[in-house]
């Protein structure tokens, strides 16, 4: 089992609030807020950090069953877009689709396709939702 963690901060309240948000590892220490995530403020927001982790994690997975497959070579990229639409009042991520282009030789087309779509269902991303989701909600002043 590995356990990773982010922390966002968030000061002032709805759009004139500010936030940063920063993984443990310090690979991100990124400003975030309505700025960034509806209008064209620099910064990042949770769907970008969500279609950052799908990709990667797909691209790992496809990668890791292709070697499993006996391929020794190649080179995959995945872009990712999430799909974040107003729905009911509130928000909802509606959709996460996946692009990969990949260089593999000697990979017939019916074992990528078969490959892919394993790696699509079975990375952890891909089944993020799924989960047991808890809640430890403290409130401070």
């Amino acid at each position: 089992m590995t356990v990773n963690s982010a922390i966002a901060r968030y000061e002032g309240l709805g759009k004139e609030g500010r936030g940063r948000v920063a993984f443990a590892s310090g690979a991100l220490d990124a400003p975030y807020g309505f700025g960034t995530r509806f209008e064209d403020e620099p910064g990042t927001n949770p769907e970008e950090m969500i279609a950052a982790a799908h990709a990667a994690c797909f691209t790992m997975a496809t990668s890791f069953a292709l070697a499993k497959a006996g391929h020794t070579e190649g080179s995959l990229e995945t872009e990712c877009k999430v799909t974040l639409e107003s729905s009911d009042g509130g928000f909802a991520v509606t959709q996460s689709a996946l692009t990969l282009n990949a260089r593999v030789p000697g990979l017939a087309r019916d074992e990528f396709d078969r490959l892919a779509n394993e790696a699509k269902a079975g990375c952890p991303i891909s089944k993020l939702l799924n989960c047991e989701i808890t809640l430890d909600a403290r409130l401070e002043g």
